[in-house]
């Protein structure tokens, strides 16, 4: 059985995280490993609140809590977490918001069938059939199907989705680290679907709910969709220039986190 470690990304979600860590079932945890919150700086309780309920919930598995050393961004605490994998010899990891928008048991059905072995990047997608999307305005729906057919066009695969709150990646296309100077922020799983196409990974997107109640997004609308075109533009003109390029608005040496709490 592979070893599969759920990666959960925090920051300022203190409604949100007991939500999340509620998604756990004693079926879900058998198939996982391992647990880690991963808190990017944080200005609310959300940390505390992990941590206290991990340890009133005792889940049957190995559970941490992770205070990034610094505020990386989201692309930031990917990269620590990705880390963390490889030197803790994961097979996969599991990405999963912890704002509470996905919902880990749309990836279940695949952890008992085992398909994700057959696939480097296994990506949940909000704008394919079968998906279902709560709260979510029928203008940003057509703004990201617009997006997703010129990542298909430029990427040569089928994109459904450039970035959602539920992924799942094999450690071993991680090794070299190919995503290090891709962007730290929002776009960094942007930067990734480019990536997978230049390196050829076996990509499949799968079909998720998706929800928006009380999430506070972070997603500066205008400027980052045009900062996305010029990427995916650069990416079109020079694909080897554009995986080798430093993205990174500050560069980092070391991403590094360290652990508050575990069981």
């Amino acid at each position: 059985m592979s070893k599969i470690l759920l990666f959960i990304p925090m920051y300022n979600c203190e409604k949100q995280i007991p939500r999340v860590l509620g998604q756990l079932t004693d079926e879900v945890c058998s198939y996982l490993s391992e647990v880690i919150v991963v808190n990017n700086r944080s200005t609310d309780g959300g940390e505390q609140v992990a941590a206290d309920y991990l340890k009133q919930r005792n889940l049957p598995i190995k559970a941490k809590v992770l205070r990034n050393d610094d505020n990386y961004g989201l692309g930031g605490s990917h990269k620590v977490a990705f880390q963390y994998a490889m030197d803790h010899g994961f097979d996969y990891v599991i990405v999963l918001h912890g704002d509470d928008q996905g919902d880990i048991s749309n990836i279940l059905p695949y952890l008992k069938n085992r398909e994700y072995e057959k696939y480097d990047c296994f990506l949940g997608a909000r704008f394919m059939k079968g998906s279902q999307l709560q709260g979510y305005s029928a203008f940003r729906t057509f703004g990201n199907r617009v997006y997703d057919l010129l990542f298909s066009a430029v990427c040569r695969y089928m994109v459904y989705d450039l970035g959602s709150g539920l992924n799942m990646y094999k450690t071993d296309i991680l090794r070299d680290q190919f995503y290090l100077k891709y962007k730290d922020n929002l776009i960094f799983n942007y930067c990734m679907v480019m990536g997978s196409a230049y390196y050829k990974h076996k990509v499949k997107f799968f079909p998720i709910i998706w929800r928006e109640e009380d999430q506070v997004s972070n997603v500066k609308m205008v400027s980052q969709a045009i900062t996305v075109l010029q990427l995916l533009a650069s990416f079109a003109m020079n694909r080897k220039k554009f995986v080798e390029a430093e993205h990174r608005d500050k560069v980092v040496d070391a991403y590094t986190a360290q652990v508050v709490y575990e069981n």
